[in-house]
This record gives structure tokens, C-alpha cells and sequence, in this order.
């Protein structure tokens, strides 16, 4: 009794009398929790925001919120990724990155920066598979004088060039990173074997996509799906409905018609059932996956698939989590059902992690419940507990009026009923154990499943060959400039006299043939200073033409990383480990356009040397040299005079990696950089000094061999 006083201690006594009354009561009645009945759950609405629709086809939500002095609004325009041209894949993210960053006619997306901040304002653009989008976010006193900014970049994108280089760099950025986690390798090559690769909701951006495209692309793009027919705009937030709904109508009422946007496709060619697999080395679990096509949301069976997915993977009441993680031990995470997108199909998906060693013991365990999905009966416990918990989450899917105006965007958006949520509960509730048992039969198909597995074979307790013929899925990202599907590009452009005149006197400048056809080895040391404070100790040992041992020292630690033809692995306080082969391959291809390499190439068919033009740099008018290095391509700004190197540029994953050598000096006989500043994408990424080179040194016999054991 002292802990039930300390509980409502801050009551008066009367109130805590008859509270203690009530658990008293309450306590003396149940004797169990089965004995604790909960009431029905009550009727529940949120005010609806008012629809408009202009002569021209535009439809207007107006929703008042006056809870806060503020105003959001957006434009959902349909037409998105899934519309783009095949062999424009990735056209959205720069579309919709350079968007807004890019301006309008009127003004730069930089002056549009200062203007918004001063407001403490907000215009964004966004973009995905089915749709584009337009957002506004503002206080109310300032509403009407960022309005027009956020119509006119609606209507008036301007795509400049320099937003468009960035956003590109972005992409690139994110396709460089693509493979670092396997939970998202499994994601996406999930939804290529469920779709089909072609498909336009399984596509895949590479760097020689995004490079293709061009601003002439975006206009397009634009032209053919920005108009009022196609858009839905929304505003929520402390206003008077009848003034916005004024502002919207003179902004937008005279803009015409366009073309509408076509239906989506809706065919998918799911890959043949069977065993997939991705090699990823550096890793200690596996991720496994099995998928087939799944439905659309305005199937009839559609409620009847929530439920059945709720009892197979309800969080830790449904059965993957009870029976996988609970019972046996064999994950921390595991989900999966039919899938229903609103207007294209979904996929049925099953999906879990676990250690190497029980990867067979897994797949074998998941493939065991959606067969047992298939056939065990759907008990009135499980059927009660789904429907209980679908139905006491769904207050919180409408629960602010923001959220039942973006119920009502949405319905509009694919065609369904304005009354469409308010009838879910009661759907629902309509389910039956029969009903989810029904379509578990009807559209779970255990023989129609593609496996996919993401992990180190070697550290699994069976080969997957166990399980049948295996097909490996090959994740190499390819270079820069490469075409896809391809294992090598074309140098960018061929040789010509003055490009090779050029290189032999960089050549001269650096050392003569005889050097450099006798040039085996060189070791240097130097400090690095990224940016910040922290400073490293690189030692470099490169054994031409592509072997590369680098040790870097840092104040807390030393890593040392060795890359070769034949392997790639990294030695670390924690132990050694392999390099993924995609890394290993960058490496690889980085090394080709090292200065000495190739500078040893000059006379090697496979190495390029292009005259381009000349730049200023400083006082001197560099003569360009492109440069394609058997594959990778790198460009060379060379003082025509002298044959100095002043400057290389050339293409990453990051963006454009540029290396001004400020500094050269003899070492063994060869002049070396010495200094030089390191810019990516036009700001500092590091400096770099250059204390020792040693040519031709003698090295350790394992210098390059992976310590046994490891």
C-alpha cells in the first residue's frame, strides 16, 4: 500500500480514497489477464479538408490548422522515374536535385537561398517512382510573400548547369556507396528478380546513365509532365480558406492543359524460381531473401491479405518472429508478406539476417513457414490478436489533420474513393480465420520462389550448391564512363601528335626513357592533412605496374592496405581482413592513371593522349592533355613550356577530384611532386607533402602477401 501512496501521492485525499477503491475493486475481480476485457474501440473522425477542382483539371485540398501561426503547402505532380527514358535511368534524382537548386528564369537558386533563409522559409523539390513534388513551408506572416517564389519554381524551372553538375555528383556519390550494406544489396536485387531487371520499377542508375544525362533532358521531362491536369496541390496551416483558395485560383486558373500521363505499367517478368547469389566477403552474416510478384491494393482480397500478412509477420506476435528469432534462435530481424502497391503490383517478400554458420539452417526455416503458411489453419487467437493490432495502429495513420490530408492527396492521387479510409476498419473487421487462410492458398506460391542470398560462402556451414544450381549476381559497379554490362571502356578519345608530343615532355620533364623504362619500385613518405586537424603518415611502396602497399599512421592507429592483381586486403588493430572485390577493382583502376604509370605507358596502344585545348592557370595558359588510361580517363593541364605538370582532374565516384602539384623537387634522379593541394568538387580535401621518395628500393619478400592465417 506505501508504493500505491507514493504513486498518487500529488492527489487530494478524497481522489486518492477512491481511486485506491477502484484498483482495490478491479484486482478483487480479475484473476487472470485473459479475465481483463477491453472495451470497444470508439468511433474516431478528423475534419476532412476541402476539395476544389479548377477548369483546367487541377485539384486543390485546403485543410485549416490554426493550432500554429504556419502554412504548408505542395504540388504532387504525377509522372516520375517510372515515365523517364530507358536509357535515361537516374533521370529523377537529378531532375529533382537540380530543380530547385537551379533557380528560375527570374532568379538564381542562390538568390532564392538568401531570400527563403532571411524568412526562415522553405521551397523544396523532391522526386521518386511515380511522382514529382513541389513543398512550401512558412510562417503565416510570410505566406504571401513566398508564395510566388514557390509558383513561379512550379512553372518557371530554370536547370542551370552548375545544379545540375552537382546533382550528378550526388548521384554518383550514392552509386559509389550502393554496395557498402548488404541488408540494401538484398533490397534492390530482391526487387529486380521480383520485377524483371527492365522493368521501370527494378532500374539502377550508373555512372555512364547519370553522365548521359542533359539539361535538354530535364526541360523535357518538365514540358511533358508539368501541367494542372496532372497536379494535385494541398495547403494546410492558419488560414482563411476562402482567401487561399483565391490566391490559388488566380495563380493557376489560366495555366491550360497538358497532355495527361499514361498509365502505369502494370506487366512484371519475375526471374525463374531457384537459388541467387551475391558474394560479399566482407561480411559475418548472411541476408537472405525469397520474392514473387505480389498484387495490386484494389484487389477484393486486398483486406484479407492485411490480416493473413499480419499473422505471418506481425512484429514478435506473428509467427516469423515467434517461431525464427523466439524459438530457435536464428535472427534478430525477420518480415514478409504479399505485397499490394495502389496502382502497380507489389511483391510477396520474406526476408532475414543471420550468422554465416546458419545460413542453410535459415533458408531451410523460412522456406519452412511460408510452406506451412500455405497449410496450417489460422487460429482465433491469431486472427483476434492481427485484427486487434491493425485496428488500434490505425488511429495513429489519422490522427492530426496533416495526416488525413495526405490521406485525402493520396486517394486522389490513385483514383480511389474519397470515403476510402473511413470504410477500412469495418473491412477489416469483416475478415474471417477462412478468408486469410484462402488467400495464403491463393497467393502465397512456395514453387514459384527465387532465393537470393547476400553473403561469404566460405563461412557457410553447407555450400548453397546443396540447395541446387546456384546463379551468381554480379554487383561490380562499372567505372566511370563505362557502359553497363561491359568489363572495359573505351578511352574517351584517341591519340593524336601534338596529345603524345605533349606527354613525352612531361615525360622529359620528369626523367629520361631510361629512368623510366627501368623504374621498378618506388617507396615515398608523406603527410597527409585531410580537412581537420588530424594528420597522417602515409607510406607508400608501388611496385609498377600495379601493386601498391600503403601503411597509413594516424595518432590512435595504423592501417596498412595492399592491393594487387590477384588480391586486396586491409591489416587493422582489429585484424586483417579481404577488400571487396568491387574496392580492389577501384583501386585498380586509380593506379592506372598514377603519373609514373603512365608515364611508363606512353608507347602502350591501350594508353591515349589527346591534345584538348589549353586553361589558364595562374599566369600560364596549360595546354590540356585527355587522357585515356586502358579504361579510366584522367585529364593533364601541362605548362607548355617547361613540360611541368600543374594540374590532373578527373572523375569519381565523389565527383571531380582535381590535384594542383604546387611543388616539385629531384628525388633519386626523377622530379617528383613534392607539395600539392587536393580539391574535390571545387573545395579542399587535403594537402599533402612529400618528404623521402626512394626508386628502385628493395622491399620485403611478403610485402604484398596476405599474412598467413588471416
Amino acid at each position: 500500500m506505501k508504493t500505491i501512496r507514493w504513486i498518487f501521492g500529488g492527489l487530494k485525499p478524497a481522489a486518492t480514497f477512491v481511486l485506491l477503491l477502484f484498483a482495490s475493486s478491479a484486482f478483487a475481480q480479475a484473476t487472470s489477464v485473459a479475465e481483463i476485457k477491453a472495451p470497444p474501440l470508439r468511433k474516431f473522425s478528423m475534419p476532412q479538408p476541402k476539395r476544389v477542382q479548377l477548369a483546367n483539371g487541377m485539384v486543390i485540398f485546403l485543410q485549416e490548422d490554426h493550432e500554429l501561426p504556419l502554412i504548408r503547402a505542395a504540388a504532387l505532380i504525377r509522372g516520375g522515374e517510372r515515365n523517364a527514358s530507358a536509357d535515361r535511368i537516374g533521370l529523377l534524382s537529378i531532375y529533382a536535385g537540380s530543380w530547385r537548386t537551379g533557380g528560375t528564369a527570374s532568379k538564381t537558386g542562390d538568390e532564392l537561398d538568401q531570400f527563403l533563409e532571411a524568412r526562415a522559409a522553405r521551397v523544396e523539390t523532391g522526386g521518386g517512382v511515380e511522382s514529382t513534388n513541389v513543398s512550401l513551408d512558412v510562417l503565416k506572416g510570410d505566406f504571401d510573400a513566398v508564395f510566388p517564389i514557390w509558383a513561379d519554381v512550379l512553372r518557371n524551372p530554370a536547370f542551370r548547369q552548375d545544379k545540375i553538375d552537382l546533382a550528378k555528383t550526388q548521384a554518383n556519390t550514392a552509386i559509389s556507396r550502393r554496395n557498402d550494406e548488404p541488408g540494401g544489396i538484398l533490397a534492390r536485387e530482391l526487387v529486380k528478380l521480383g520485377y524483371g531487371p527492365g522493368s521501370p520499377y527494378a532500374r539502377q542508375a550508373e555512372y555512364a546513365t547519370i553522365n548521359s544525362i542533359t539539361r535538354d533532358d530535364l526541360v523535357a521531362f518538365h514540358k511533358r509532365f508539368v501541367h494542372p491536369n496532372n497536379i494535385i496541390v494541398s495547403v494546410i496551416g492558419d488560414f482563411d480558406s476562402a482567401k487561399v483558395e483565391k490566391k490559388l485560383r488566380d495563380a493557376f486558373s489560366k495555366w491550360p492543359r497538358g497532355q495527361q500521363v499514361p498509365p502505369p505499367v502494370t506487366d512484371v517478368t519475375p526471374a525463374r524460381p531457384g537459388v541467387y547469389f551475391v558474394a560479399k566477403e566482407d561480411v559475418t552474416q548472411a541476408n537472405i531473401g525469397f520474392v514473387h510478384p505480389g498484387v495490386t491494393r484494389d484487389n477484393p482480397d486486398y483486406y484479407a491479405l492485411v490480416v493473413m500478412n499480419e499473422v505471418f509477420s506481425g512484429g514478435f506476435s506473428g509467427r516469423l518472429m515467434q517461431r525464427l528469432r523466439s524459438e530457435r534462435g536464428l535472427t534478430y530481424g525477420v518480415g514478409g508478406g504479399v505485397g499490394a502497391n495502389w496502382d502497380y503490383p507489389g511483391l510477396f517478400r520474406a526476408q532475414m539476417s543471420t550468422k554465416s554458420s546458419t545460413t542453410l539452417e535459415s533458408i531451410d526455416a523460412l522456406r519452412g513457414e511460408i510452406n506451412k503458411l500455405t497449410k496450417d489453419p489460422v487460429t482465433a487467437a491469431e486472427l483476434s490478436l492481427a485484427k486487434e493490432s491493425i485496428l488500434n495502429a490505425f488511429v495513429f495513420t489519422m490522427d492530426t489533420r496533416a495526416k488525413a490530408l495526405g490521406q485525402q492527396v493520396q486517394l486522389e492521387f490513385y483514383g480511389f474513393p474519397s470515403d476510402y479510409w473511413q470504410k477500412y476498419p469495418s473491412n477489416l473487421e469483416k475478415v474471417t480465420a477462412a478468408d486469410a487462410e484462402r488467400v495464403a492458398k491463393k497467393y502465397v506460391h512456395p514453387g514459384q520462389l527465387a532465393l537470393l542470398v547476400v553473403g561469404n560462402e566460405k563461412d557457410f556451414e553447407k555450400p548453397l550448391a546443396t540447395l541446387g544450381n546456384v546463379q551468381s549476381i554480379d554487383i561490380t559497379i562499372p567505372e566511370p564512363g563505362a557502359v553497363p554490362g561491359a568489363t572495359q571502356s573505351a578511352p574517351p578519345v584517341g591519340s593524336n601528335a601534338e596529345g603524345a608530343a605533349l606527354a613525352k615532355k612531361v615525360a622529359a620533364f620528369v626523367g629520361n626513357v631510361a629512368q623510366l623504362t627501368s623504374l621498378k619500385r618506388t617507396a615515398s613518405m608523406s603527410m597527409v592533412t585531410p580537412q581537420g586537424p588530424m594528420e597522417m603518415e602515409i607510406i607508400a611502396l608501388m611496385q609498377y605496374p600495379q601493386s601498391q602497399r600503403v601503411e597509413m599512421k594516424m595518432p590512435t592507429m595504423q592501417v596498412t592496405r595492399v592491393t594487387t592483381p590477384e588480391a586486396g586486403f586491409m591489416i587493422t588493430p582489429m585484424g586483417t581482413q579481404d577488400i571487396p572485390s568491387s574496392q580492389r577493382a577501384a583501386t585498380m583502376a586509380e593506379l592506372k592513371t598514377d603519373l609514373l604509370v603512365v608515364l611508363k605507358n606512353i608507347d602502350n596502344p591501350k594508353y591515349t593522349f589527346a591534345a584538348a585545348g589549353t586553361e589558364k592557370i595562374g599566369e600560364v595558359s596549360a595546354a590540356v592533355i585527355e587522357i585515356g588510361a586502358d579504361g579510366p580517363a584522367v585529364k593533364w593541364f601541362v605548362d607548355p613550356a617547361t613540360g611541368r605538370l600543374l594540374r590532373t582532374s578527373q572523375s569519381s565516384p565523389q565527383g571531380e577530384m582535381v590535384t594542383e602539384y604546387t611543388e616539385w623537387k629531384n628525388f633519386g634522379g626523377l622530379n617528383l611532386p613534392a607539395t600539392a593541394v587536393v580539391l574535390r568538387n571545387g573545395e579542399k580535401a587535403a594537402e599533402m607533402a612529400v618528404s623521402a621518395v626512394e626508386v628502385n628500393p628493395g622491399v620485403p619478400e611478403d610485402a604484398f602477401v596476405k599474412p598467413a592465417g588471416k
